[in-house]
Order: structure tokens, then sequence, then C-alpha cells
């Protein structure tokens, strides 16, 4: 398809427009990224993404957070307590059904922090540093089953 001279000159004029009215939030590129490198998940497990239990949106929220975070998908609830503690934070969590689950803790340019949910199906991390945050949980070994949260700048 051809264009003249006017068509792109009103094209760019509207990028201009969108870019200055309406950019895209500062990080979006740098979330999107992290929320996909997933690249240590075996190809072989089950990968499923979890759903936010509340209806507000959690995407690029700072501050504005609950205490408690509940996470589901099929049979499985991930129940997450934060608490700031400086510059870093605590996450008290429950799996429901129980067991001892391998949870990871992936925070954007920082890293992961793994554990086991004890039988009950309970976990604390302690020391996380905050920001971009998201929660694998590595069902035990039957079901090779791997869950993973939505993005939570905590």
């Amino acid at each position: 398809m051809r264009t003249n001279q006017a068509d792109d000159d009103l094209m760019a004029e509207v990028a201009r427009l969108v870019n200055e009215l309406d950019p895209p939030p500062p990080g979006l590129v740098e979330r999107t990224q992290f929320a996909v490198a997933l690249d240590d998940i075996d190809r072989h497990v089950q990968l499923e993404v979890a759903q936010w239990a509340d209806t507000r949106p959690l995407a690029g929220v700072r501050g504005g957070l609950p205490g408690t975070i509940t996470f589901f998908v099929g049979d499985l609830t991930v129940m997450v307590n934060v608490t700031r503690t400086g510059e870093r934070q605590r996450i008290d969590g429950w799996l429901v059904p129980a067991g001892a689950h391998g949870v990871e803790v992936r925070v954007a340019d920082h890293g992961s922090t793994v554990t086991t949910a004890d039988e009950g199906g309970r976990f604390v991390l302690t020391e996380v540093p905050r920001g971009t945050t998201q929660l694998l949980v590595r069902m035990n070994a039957e079901q090779s089953r791997t869950v993973v949260t939505p993005t939570v700048d905590l």
C-alpha cells in the first residue's frame, strides 16, 4: 500500500500526540521482560498463570497494596502477607492445598529467594528486596506443575 506525504505527516502527528498525552508508564518494557523471563522453568513442567483474587488492578501500583494478597489458579490458592521492614520486606505465605511445595520469589534486578513450604503449606521469606515481584510455586514432584503469579510492585 502506498501512502502520500500528507498521510505520513498526519500519522507522525498522531504518534506525537499519543506519546505526549498518554505515554507508556516508566519501566513498562522492563516489567514486561521480567514477567516473561522464566528461562529456568523445565520445558516438561506444566506452567500455569495464577490470577489475583481482587478486582483492583496491581500493575504499576506502589504503596497502596493491601497487606494480604491472594492468587488462585485451578485448585491452588496462594495467599501472601507482605510486611515492610525498612528497605526490605517479609513475606508470610500459605498454600492451599497444603504441602511441601517449592516457593520462589523473584524480584527484578535482585534475583530470587527460594524456600519450601511446610506440610501445612506455610512459608516465610525474610529480607526480600522491594521491587517488581513475582512468585513461583513448584507443586510437589508427582504433579510436575509450576504456578506463576502476575508481577506486583512491592
